[in-house]
């Protein structure tokens, strides 16, 4: 009841201008920074590693508006999932390469955790007619997760693929010209998990699936990168990544997060910063957190 209740709450709330629901995230995001002590300390320490040399009131600032933007984020899924597609059209917009879209070649999507990525996510099918897959893993509150499945699939040819549904579905997509939306960019603990650098911690663990899903489903990958605006929200498309996927998907991974890295860099407040990045360590290394 919680859950229905809260998500008709989100939905009444979208209908609000978006300035004063933007306000309103804010409000809400300065207030967590305060009271939810574990995520915000999280925060500074991710960001503390990955900009040692960046003063720290510079770091707390960013913190700060990352629960803000959080929270901002949150609530714009009351109209992105609800609203008329007009309203959606109206203020999220996918911009860059677009024309990586046409045709059939497979194609990944390398779509990192900035909080805008389920705008992000709309945009995509929104401006294409192909067929466009996302990998998930269940809510454990069965409404939460029909409201997920079901705001992430309501424009376009949308399939959700589970990730306990192994590899085959995903290769299968790929290589019958499909689209796949990866969020590979998570520290996901040590299964498969290679050690490359992120910023400046020279062993992040990481999942090198773009490079080997981009192998095995001879796909071309570009990046998508969302920002939230004033206005609603921007999706960057990239071009297609020249020399990648190559044999060393070792290599491939960390070329990846140097990607990732010069995209936050343009936007360092807006990725997801409360999550424990780095909790999985090399044998014998200790904690960071």
């Amino acid at each position: 009841m919680a859950s229905r209740v809260g998500i008709a709450l989100l939905n009444l709330l979208g209908r609000l201008p978006l300035p004063a629901l933007r306000a309103l995230g804010a409000f809400i995001g300065r207030v967590l920074f305060v009271l939810a002590a574990p995520r915000r300390k999280v925060a500074l320490r991710n960001l503390a590693l990955c900009f040692p040399d960046v003063p720290e009131a510079q770091r707390r600032a960013w913190a700060r508006e990352s629960f803000e933007v959080f929270c901002q984020t949150f609530l714009d899924r009351g109209w992105l999932w609800s609203a008329p597609e007009s309203v959606v059209r109206s203020r999220v917009q996918l911009t860059g390469a677009v024309h990586e879209l046409e045709g059939d070649t497979p194609t990944i999507v390398f779509a990192p955790h900035f909080y805008s990525m389920d705008a992000g996510g709309l945009a995509l099918p929104l401006s294409t007619t192909r067929e466009f897959t996302s990998i998930f893993a269940t809510n454990p509150d069965p409404v939460l997760d029909a409201w997920f499945m079901g705001g992430r699939q309501r424009f376009g040819n949308v399939r959700m693929l589970n990730r306990a549904d192994g590899v085959k579905p995903i290769v299968s997509c790929l290589r019958k010209g499909g689209l796949l939306y990866l969020l590979p960019d998570m520290d996901y603990g040590p299964t498969d998990s290679v050690f490359v650098p992120f910023f400046a911690v020279p062993d992040a663990a990481t999942i090198p699936s773009l490079s080997r899903f981009a192998r095995l489903g001879r796909a071309k990958v570009v990046a998508l990168y969302s920002r939230m605006t004033p206005e609603g929200y921007v999706a960057e498309l990239t071009p297609a990544w020249e020399h990648f996927p190559t044999d060393d998907h070792v290599a491939d991974t960390a070329r990846m997060n140097r990607e990732l890295e010069a995209a936050i860099r343009t936007m360092p407040a807006q990725y997801y910063w409360v999550h424990r990045r780095f909790k999985t360590r090399p044998e014998g290394q200790p904690p960071l957190y």
